[in-house]
């Protein structure tokens, strides 16, 4: 598998400095989606040696959260800053093809749409197959995130994470 570098359209003005310097951590930018490595370990299989479903979702969760802190929106800051967290409020997933151990994974995540106080988000979880060369689509996640302050009432997405987030739907 090659793992590209944050070259062309990843340098955009949503990624701050930061997401930069931690590309290989946090992922990369191709267009309007975010990608992210992700590499199965024996933790994440079941007896049978493939991928737990319930790991998929912790995926989706990594990268939805490395994805947020290229974009400058690390969720500890705001929550002490701004009191602010991010809560799954719905989440659909299908299961297509299993993952099995060692194998590496990409999780792609497309912002399909931002409200006052809401995400929705595409993730799919990716393989390349071995033989083709090409990419093998092996769980998909429709995803909704709520906006939440300390008393878990809704609250507005701060304006610069609102900003960031449109603009990932305009390049999507």
């Amino acid at each position: 598998m090659i793992i590209e570098t944050m070259t062309g359209p990843m340098g955009r003005e949503v990624m701050n400095a930061k997401a930069t310097e931690n590309a290989s951590v946090c992922g990369w930018f191709d267009g309007g989606r975010h990608v992210y490595p992700v590499r199965v370990y024996y933790e994440d299989t079941d007896a049978a040696g493939i991928v737990y479903h319930a790991n998929y979702l912790r995926f989706g969760e990594r990268a939805r959260t490395e994805m947020m802190r290229c974009l400058g929106a690390e969720h500890r800051r705001m929550m002490q800053s701004d009191g602010l967290a991010f809560a799954v409020r719905s989440a659909n997933t299908e299961f297509h093809h299993p993952a099995r151990l060692d194998d590496p994974l990409m999780v792609e995540t497309s912002v399909e749409e931002v409200g006052g106080a809401s995400m929705r988000l595409a993730q799919t979880v990716m393989s390349i197959d071995p033989e083709k060369g090409t990419r093998v689509a092996l769980v998909q996640i429709s995803i909704r995130l709520a906006c939440i302050d300390a008393a878990l009432q809704p609250a507005r997405l701060p304006k610069p994470v609102r900003a960031a987030l449109q603009e990932l739907i305009k390049d999507h």
